[in-house]
C-alpha cells in the first residue's frame, strides 16, 4: 500500500501548555509556530510510519509579554539556543476505535526523553474544498524538570511560584496530501 503524507493545516490546529502558579490558579501557553507531518499506510492512523512534530520556542505565547520573555530565556526554554521543541512518534497503539497512546521521544532544551501521551481520533472528513482531513486532539503531562527547565523560586510564605508538572493539550487538524 502507498504511503500517505499529512500535514497540519495551522488555521484549525492549537498547541497549548498549562502550569499552576503559585499552586492556586492555571497559566495557559500557546506555540504560535508550529509543524506536524505524519506518513501512514493508506489512511490507517495506526500504521503511521512517521510523526514529527515541532514548534517554534520563539513563537511561546501566555498574552503576558514579561512572562513569555522569562520563559524564553535561559532560565527555562533557552530560545537563542534550543530554537524548537520537537516529538518523534515512534508507536501509535490503537486502544479502541477513537483512542490511541502516541509513544515517542520529546526533546526540549537538547534533552530527548520517551513520552506517551494520549490521542483522541476525530474521524476523517472531507471538506468544502474537497480536502480530505484528519482530526486529533492529544492530551499529556511532563515533569519540566525532566527537560532541564529547572527555574524555580519559593514565595516568603513558603508557596512554590510555578508547578514542576505541564499539561499539554493540542488540537490538531491534518490534512491529506495528494
Amino acid at each position: 500500500m502507498a504511503t500517505t503524507k499529512w500535514v497540519v493545516d495551522p488555521t484549525h490546529s492549537e498547541v497549548q501548555f498549562k502550569v499552576k502558579h503559585l499552586m492556586i490558579t492555571t497559566v495557559t501557553g500557546y506555540f504560535g509556530k508550529f509543524n506536524v507531518e505524519v506518513a501512514t499506510e493508506g489512511d490507517d492512523f495506526a500504521k503511521a510510519s512517521s510523526i514529527l512534530f515541532t514548534a517554534d520556542v520563539d513563537s511561546i505565547s501566555t498574552n503576558n509579554e514579561q512572562r513569555d520573555t522569562h520563559l524564553k530565556s535561559a532560565d527555562f526554554f533557552d530560545a537563542a539556543n534550543h530554537e524548537q521543541v520537537k516529538f518523534e512518534g515512534k508507536t501509535f497503539e490503537k486502544e479502541s476505535d477513537e483512542e490511541y497512546k502516541l509513544h515517542g521521544n520529546l526533546t526540549i532544551r537538547g534533552t530527548t526523553k520517551p513520552v506517551t501521551v494520549n490521542v483522541a481520533f476525530g474521524g476523517i472528513v472531507v471538506d468544502s474544498y474537497g480536502q480530505t482531513k484528519a482530526g486529533f486532539t492529544v492530551t499529556g503531562k511532563i515533569n519540566r524538570k525532566d527537560f532541564g527547565l529547572t527555574w524555580s523560586a519559593v514565595t516568603e510564605a513558603g508557596s512554590v511560584v510555578v508547578s514542576d508538572e505541564i499539561k499539554l493539550n493540542s488540537e490538531i487538524q491534518l490534512v491529506k496530501q495528494s
